[in-house]
């Protein structure tokens, strides 16, 4: 497959996600707009498109933040959804696709940093991609904002802060809100970017101090997210028969 990377900023890795594109040995392109990299021009070489997040929202303009241009990648995800790629979105990427859909973003009731729980809602518990999470399960967490939900969408999972955490748009296009994608790298990279807000933090209950993100485990996260991006490979293969 050619799986290709949208990621906004340095300290918003693919982690997990490209770990998996790398073990299956899967053609992997990036375009790195922090570093001025362009988008794809064209969708013909991409099967699997994930925009990562980044502290930029839907509404950022690119007089406040040059490099992103969420009109363009919304044009991209337009494109690669209609076109049938697979598409995953991370937290912002989340929130991008659902625009993408006519679905507008919103503010989540609570702000979530650190590794906290999600639980799989009856539709999740129901999806073959999404039902092997189990339920609950403790995922990574960085935001304020949440993914819009289309008519036809379906929440898969949610939080004591957030009630959209995972969304499926349909068959091969997937919001996470949350970060499976957490290693003991990408943690230090989000820690160095916020730490003082971090360790200053009496507002938000959600928020955790860094020693407490840095203790976890993030394993089984990543191994539950391996399988479900297997299942997507494999749900995206059978309508491309691209192998």
């Amino acid at each position: 497959m050619n799986i290709h990377f949208v990621q906004h900023e340095l300290f918003e890795a693919p982690g997990a996600y490209l770990k998996w594109a790398e073990k299956h040995k899967h053609s992997i392109t990036f375009s790195k707009v922090f570093e001025n990299d362009m988008l794809p021009q064209t969708i013909e070489n991409i099967d699997m498109l994930i925009v990562m997040g980044g502290p930029q929202s839907p509404n950022t303009t690119i007089e406040e933040c040059p490099h992103f241009n969420a009109k363009a990648e919304i044009a991209l995800l337009q494109k690669c959804i209609q076109a049938g790629k697979a598409v995953v979105g991370v937290c912002l990427g989340a929130q991008l696709i659902g625009e993408a859909l006519g679905a507008k973003f919103k503010s989540s009731p609570e702000k979530e940093i650190g590794v906290l729980p999600i639980r799989l809602t009856d539709q999740g518990l129901l999806d073959a991609k999404i039902s092997h999470f189990g339920s609950p399960l403790s995922v990574g967490h960085w935001h304020n904002d949440m993914p819009g939900l289309t008519a036809d969408s379906k929440i898969m999972a949610e939080s004591d802060g957030c009630p959209r955490q995972i969304v499926a748009y349909s068959d091969l296009v997937y919001g996470f809100q949350c970060h499976m994608e957490f290693t003991p790298d990408v943690v230090e990279l989000l820690i160095a970017e916020e730490e003082d807000f971090l360790l200053d933090n009496t507002k938000h209950r959600f928020v955790q101090k860094p020693n407490e993100i840095r203790s976890y485990d993030f394993t089984e996260m990543n191994e539950k997210l391996f399988l479900f991006l297997d299942k997507l490979a494999v749900a995206f293969e059978k309508t491309s028969h691209v192998k």
